[in-house]
């Protein structure tokens, strides 16, 4: 029989700020160049993982752990033919901060092997709407140790140069043209292109796609028809929606919205 693939679960729990829970089973699908506002925390548990940052490729064995940065971008290309199994802690960056009284967290080794904490996170992976387990404080003590561990409070910038940023803040994306927007700063949209990901580490169309993505997040959230949102943040129709949400977030939107609505 065929191994079956992209068999992804989302879940969000009413905990630390709340925590959403991405369990990949077998993901043969990559995800494109984005980021998120929380950290990510990564079980390792079939085949290794690849990871790609805007300076270097890792891999990340099985077994290991595997985090991202807040605001770091990354893509994760999967295994084509069996895939990639990994669960994934999306942890807000305030409540990171919390659990270092207060100071910034910044992960500079990507891939940690501490088999202690490892398995704690797996216990927690498999047990999760267990209500006779302390989640939370478990959840809570492996990532103080993570945190004592193996990060500093040094917070390093990304990006230096900030050309863009005044006209990232302030521009809507619904309308949005390569040509003119390069034209509006002066140069050919091949300069444009390769200063904005110098700048952002994303190209402008995945830039502006990942911002829609972020956009129709926070509106499933509040429990809007797929179809509206579908249409608001851009889309050409369902079907384009549910594809670039998947590629991005790794489950369907109505997966996702269903995290929120089954608590």
């Amino acid at each position: 029989m065929k191994n079956r693939t992209n068999i992804n679960e989302y879940h969000r729990l009413p905990i630390l700020d709340g925590l959403e829970l991405l369990n990949a089973n077998s993901c043969t699908f990559d995800f494109p160049f984005h980021t998120h506002d929380t950290f990510n925390i990564s079980l390792i548990l079939k085949n290794t993982f690849n990871t790609k940052l805007t300076n270097r490729n890792l891999q990340a064995p099985v077994g290991t752990i595997c985090i991202t940065n807040s605001k770091e971008i990354h893509a994760t290309p999967c295994d084509k033919s069996v895939g990639n199994s990994f669960f994934t802690f999306y942890v807000s960056s305030d409540v990171i901060r919390k659990l270092n009284q207060n100071q910034n967290v910044f992960f500079k080794d990507k891939i940690i092997y501490d088999q202690n904490i490892f398995n704690e996170l797996y216990f927690l992976s498999l047990n999760f709407n267990d209500n006779n387990i302390h989640f939370e404080s478990i959840l809570k003590s492996a990532l103080k140790k993570l945190i004592s561990k193996y990060s500093t409070v040094k917070e390093i910038s990304y990006n230096t140069n900030k050309l863009f940023q005044n006209f990232l803040d302030s521009t809507s994306f619904d309308t949005f043209s390569l040509s003119k927007t390069a034209l509006q700063f002066g140069m050919s949209k091949y300069k444009f292109i390769r200063l904005f990901k110098q700048e952002t580490g994303l190209t402008p169309n995945n830039f502006i796609l990942l911002k829609k993505i972020e956009q129709s997040k926070a509106m499933l959230k509040n429990g809007n028809s797929i179809f509206d949102v579908a249409i608001d943040c851009g889309f050409y129709d369902n079907s384009h929606f549910y594809k670039n949400f998947k590629r991005f977030i790794g489950v369907t939107p109505l997966e996702f919205q269903n995290a929120f609505y089954t608590i």
